[in-house]
């Protein structure tokens, strides 16, 4: 069984105004194991929601529309459905009944608009809506079936939950038919390594492997259809085994873990303080840390320097070794032994990186950057090929340094 959600609003358009209704009832069509093909945006035009309509319903059996169903001139997803589906709108009067006791019971009178809201498609299933004004309505065509509900999203939750799910696992006989999904982030690899590496996995139909793709990470996504949620476990767990044999260290956590996270909690275990010096990075690996549970814990000290003179004078390093810049290999192990010892810390990191302000990764690159690790060990380095200080540079260096520290801790 397919489905599609089509959400209306201008201001969905505009971008004023950000479409969470879409990504919850995908989550709320997943657990009733419903293939969701498409997802639509249309502005507030009847003319315009009615074509999505028909479309969706030509290629989908189940199609949801959110917003549109309220009192004012610009609400006409009713009038687009209607139209859509070969139907008159009709006035239901227990409709306008109940609009107008909802007001009084808020101590206000119905405005002669809202009696827009008690016009539904002939032939709809009507359901009502005891949180808010705008009644939902469901349309039973031979194509399929069109549900169309308020935008609000207090109200639209209210409703999916305690009638659309109901009414659809009846309606389809989907039982517990769920998909889940399961993401394992990498760091470190690059897509097209990943695609490589996962090969005829990436072809599995049930469950299906995905990539996405952030700066310095992919994430890997393993989605299940099953008839019950142990059995869609069971499916993600034993490709989630496949996938983990075939990248091994690269995956550093799961689902809503970030690699900061990862890297604080890992220190934390261990009883070990980290002392971060950055440059073109500017601070951002520290603020990664200190932003997880365990990173005030951790982070014993850290710096920002700008520039070659501040760091000479900030860790003492002489006139000429700073002479050909802070991105040497000696000098960020100096400085990263340096700041380990003057904090007692367990791991000294640093990132030095060239200072270019308008360069990122999609357009010359000239700057680079490189980390070093400071233990007891001694020192182990990355070159990293990227340097500046755009935003996506720093968030680029700064995950590949975080990486450094969590393939230090896991050797």
């Amino acid at each position: 069984m397919r489905a599609e959600i089509i959400t209306t609003g201008t201001e969905l358009l505009l971008g004023t105004i950000v479409d969470t209704n879409a990504a919850y009832l995908s989550r709320q069509l997943s657990k009733i194991g419903l293939d969701l093909h498409f997802r639509t945006t249309v502005g507030d035009n009847a003319a315009r929601i009615a074509t999505a309509v028909r479309q969706a319903l030509a290629r989908s059996d189940v199609v949801l529309t959110t917003g549109g169903l309220g009192p004012t001139v610009d609400d006409v997803t009713r009038e687009a459905v209607a139209e859509a589906t070969g139907r008159r709108l009709v006035f239901k009067e227990e409709l306008w009944t109940h609009i107008q006791e909802l007001f009084a019971r808020w101590g206000s009178e119905a405005k002669p608009n809202n009696r827009r809201q008690a016009f539904v498609p002939e032939g709809s299933i009507i359901v009502e809506n005891p949180v808010g004004t705008a009644p939902a309505f469901i349309v039973e065509t031979p194509q399929g079936i069109v549900i169309s509900l308020p935008g609000v999203p207090r109200e639209l939750k209210y409703l999916m939950e305690n009638n659309i799910l109901p009414y659809l696992k009846d309606k389809l006989q989907t039982g517990e038919m769920i998909i889940k999904s399961k993401t394992l982030h990498t760091c470190g690899i690059g897509e097209s390594t990943v695609d490589d590496l996962l090969g005829e996995l990436m072809t599995s139909p049930n469950p299906t492997v995905g990539l996405s793709a952030h700066p310095s990470q992919t994430d890997v996504r393993i989605t299940a259809k099953a008839a019950s949620e142990k059995l869609a476990d069971a499916l993600i767990a034993d490709m989630e085994q496949k996938v983990r044999d075939r990248l091994g260290d690269t995956i550093y956590g799961v689902d809503g873990e970030t690699l900061e996270e990862v890297v604080a909690r890992m220190l934390a275990a261990r009883g070990l303080r980290l002392a971060v010096v950055e440059s073109n990075t500017e601070g951002l690996i520290a603020r990664r840390l200190l932003d997880c549970p365990h990173g005030p814990q951790v982070l014993a000290a850290h710096f920002v320097v700008r520039s070659a003179e501040e760091a000479r004078t900030t860790f003492g390093l002489s006139a000429a070794q700073v002479k050909e810049g802070l991105v040497q290999e000696e000098v960020a192990s100096l400085i990263a032994e340096r700041v380990r010892r003057a904090h007692n810390a367990d791991l000294g990191l640093a990132v030095m990186g060239s200072m270019e302000p308008g360069e990122t990764l999609y357009t010359k690159t000239t700057g680079a950057s490189l980390a070093a690790l400071s233990s007891a060990d001694g020192v182990v380095h990355r070159q990293l090929r990227y340097g500046g200080t755009s935003e996506l540079a720093r968030q680029w260096v700064s995950t590949r340094a975080l990486d450094l520290i969590r393939k230090h801790l896991i050797r």
